[in-house]
Order: C-alpha cells, then sequence, then structure tokens
C-alpha cells in the first residue's frame, strides 16, 4: 500500500506512525500512515485507490479537509482492519522542523486535539515513524535530523510554563468571586495541566504527539512531581477550591522541576 501511495502524483513519502511504528500497539490498534506531499495532491487518484483496496467507495478529505494542522486524509477498513491515511504537507512539515531547531512552536486550533495543535508534533511524527516508501530520500533525511531533540525547542517549552500558573491564577479568580463557572474552571485547569505536560516531556527531550495519553507518559519520567498523574484526575474532579489548590500546587512542583533545565 506505501508503494502504491507513493506512486501518486504529489506524495513524496509514505511512513507508519502511531503505536505501531513504537512497538506499543495492540491487535486491534488502527495503522497510521502518513502520507508526506508537496505541492498539487492528486486527491482523485488517492480515492481510487482507496475505492479498490477497501472495495467500496472512500470518500478522502484532500489538504486542509480536516482543518488546519490535520491536513487531511481518509479512514479506510482492509480486510478488517482499521488503517487511517493522514495527509502532511512536506514543505509545511521542514518548515516546522527549522522553526523547532530556532525554538519557535506555534499552538492552534484544529479538532480532535481540545489543547490545540502544537506545532513540533509534527518533528516529533517524522522522529517517530517508520519510514515505509522514500523514493527520494527526503522524509528518511528529516527523520535523522529529528533524532536529535532541539535545545532551543527544549528551552523554549520548559520557559512557557508559566502559562500554567497563569492559568490556575484566573480560575482562582473567579472561584474566589464566588461565580459558580465550572467551565471556565476546568478549561483553565486543564491548560495549565496540558502547558505542564508539554514542559516536562520537553525537559526529557520526548516529543509529544498527543494530549492523549500525554499525563500518564509525564507521569512514568524521573523527577515528575509524585503521584502526577492521580493528583490532576482528582483536581478535574474536584470542586472548584479544592481542584485550584491541587493546580496549583501541581505547578509549584512542576516548575522546581523544570528550573534544572538551566543547569542540565
Amino acid at each position: 500500500m506505501a508503494a502504491r501511495l507513493a506512486s501518486v502524483r504529489g506524495v513524496r513519502a509514505v511512513s507508519l506512525g502511531g503505536s505501531r511504528a513504537r512497538g506499543t500497539h495492540h491487535p486491534g490498534s488502527d495503522w497510521d500512515l502518513g502520507v508526506y506531499y508537496r505541492g498539487a495532491l492528486d486527491v482523485p487518484a488517492l480515492a481510487a485507490l482507496a475505492a479498490e483496496v477497501t472495495g467500496s467507495p472512500v470518500e478522502v478529505a484532500g489538504p486542509g479537509g480536516w482543518g488546519p494542522w490535520v491536513d487531511g486524509g481518509a479512514w479506510l477498513r482492509v480486510d478488517g482492519a482499521a488503517v487511517d491515511w493522514i495527509l502532511r504537507d512536506l514543505d509545511r512539515v521542514e518548515r516546522v522542523w527549522e522553526e523547532c531547531r530556532q525554538g519557535r512552536y506555534e499552538v492552534g486550533t484544529q479538532p480532535g486535539h481540545p489543547l490545540g495543535f502544537w506545532s513540533p508534533a509534527y518533528a516529533g511524527e517524522v522522529a517517530l515513524c517508520r519510514v515505509l516508501a522514500d523514493p527520494h530520500g527526503e522524509l528518511t533525511a528529516l527523520r535523522t535530523a529529528a533524532g536529535s531533540y532541539p535545545e532551543p525547542l527544549r528551552a523554549a517549552l520548559t520557559g512557557a510554563v508559566w502559562e500554567a500558573d497563569f492559568s490556575v491564577a484566573a480560575a482562582r479568580k473567579v472561584t474566589r468571586a464566588g461565580v459558580r463557572d465550572p467551565l471556565f474552571v476546568s478549561l483553565c485547569l486543564s491548560r495549565a495541566f496540558g502547558v505542564l505536560v508539554q514542559g516536562l516531556l520537553a525537559h526529557h527531550r520526548v516529543w509529544c504527539l498527543h494530549e492523549k495519553g500525554s499525563v500518564a507518559v509525564a507521569a512514568a519520567l524521573p523527577d515528575t512531581p509524585r503521584d502526577f498523574a492521580d493528583r490532576v484526575a482528582r483536581a478535574l474532579a474536584a470542586p472548584a477550591p479544592e481542584a485550584v489548590a491541587e493546580a496549583a500546587a501541581l505547578v509549584r512542583e512542576t516548575v522546581a522541576v523544570l528550573e534544572t533545565v538551566r543547569d542540565a
């Protein structure tokens, strides 16, 4: 399938991503294929190939069809297995990688990413993938480069944890005013925890690809505040005053860990 995808006009390379690339999959895990393209992509040819391998018509979302960051693609069932094609603009991925090397990143709105799409995920996907088809060697070269986590990006993400304290302060202000606004408070605390996770993973030079499962990954890293995952879960389930207090404590403890990045 990867070889046939690579023959479609505009496609430059195909990779295997997700749990199957990392060896953490289970029998029912999806097969995630990153379809890296440049310029005009022959979406009708992709749809024809999808229909052929599945035996029925398949809707293929072209670039931008799934949002500004998750370009598009298709969800297939092939011989009973779930196979996802995920489009990636290789020009854009390369630009994001250069920005990561310089310590710059973006966080954009994207369906399926409730805390936003953090642009370094593009580089992380490449770094952790298995290249399946790459006739021009472009994705392989980028994967080799992304194998080393950029120190400027590490400094930028660990330095950005100030936002977690700001979010907790905003939640505390509403709570102390006696205003019942559970949506605002929960969003503030969720954002704070997401920022802490990004900082902790960057501190250990671990790529973060998605919010899903990221708290557990951070909790398993050395030096992470004690019972991190359980405390996040308790805070998000607790009444507002207790939740804000727990979040504030986690911010303080995490910042203390990340302050060591200056000397690491």
